[in-house]
């Protein structure tokens, strides 16, 4: 968990996808520097244990490819001065074998949340409002093999600069962070289908993910949390549409 450099006491901050991984480590980031913290996503078990490692994290169980289910998620929620959409999910084949089916899921948690999210969030900002979409690597450059999640984050990204444009003379920003590979839940799964599909162990299928990490390594979610807490610092008015790059000079 990152430490934070400065106090966000008396701010609420809406965080999708905060039952594991990267999600997780943004709530108890964020709940460590004294915001009031709302989770959410589909699995409300997870949701639950991570909402009890903190008193300042609140579990709100949702979907945010159903937009009715994203309007009573900011119902339950009440007003938020900070929303992350980092609701994800990554799904990998050859793009002659991609099916439809695979395609729109791809789109609708990593697209279509965000949208719902975004848009939901900046509909109930009445001041002073920060938006973050955790896109990835995958949004700036190209992937093989996993053609629609490269799509949906790329227009993530799209849509980030879009709406900077028509919030610039508001004191909401928004921006996207662009983290690599994480070491995370979702990479493990990675790793385990490279490691079916190839006949390599899981050691040599997670160097191969390190490798195209110029340092080598893994991105630490702390350091997703560190740049989105950044983001929503003193400092941080003039970075708007802006997306970040968090792989050690992937290119």
């Amino acid at each position: 968990m990152t430490q934070p450099a400065h106090s966000l006491t008396g701010k609420t901050v809406l965080i999708t996808g905060g039952g594991s991984g990267a999600g997780e480590n943004l709530a108890l980031g964020f709940a460590a520097a004294g915001a009031q913290v709302v989770i959410t996503g589909r699995r409300a078990q997870a949701l639950a244990q991570v909402a009890a490692r903190d008193a300042n994290i609140r579990a709100v169980p949702g979907d945010v490819t159903d937009e009715a289910s994203v309007a009573s998620i900011f119902a339950q929620a009440g007003p938020c001065d900070i929303v992350i959409a980092n609701a994800g999910q990554a799904d990998s084949a050859p793009f002659s074998r991609t099916s439809l089916d695979q395609w729109n899921a791809m789109i609708a948690v990593n697209l279509t949340g965000v949208f719902l999210t975004l848009r939901a969030g900046l509909a109930q900002m009445t001041g002073w409002g920060r938006l973050i979409s955790i896109a990835s690597t995958a949004g700036v450059k190209g992937y093989a093999k996993v053609a629609p999640y490269a799509a949906a984050k790329h227009g993530v990204i799209g849509l980030t600069r879009s709406l900077a444009l028509e919030i610039a003379k508001t004191p909401v920003t928004v921006n996207a962070l662009c983290p690599g590979f994480l070491d995370t839940p979702m990479t493990d799964h990675s790793i385990a289908v490279i490691a079916a599909k190839t006949g390599r162990t899981l050691d040599q299928s997670k160097a191969a993910l390190a490798a195209m990490n110029p340092q080598n390594r893994l991105i630490q979610p702390s350091e997703v949390t560190a740049a989105a807490l950044w983001l929503c610092g003193p400092g941080s008015e003039g970075i708007n549409g802006q997306a970040i790059t968090i792989a050690g000079g992937e290119v």
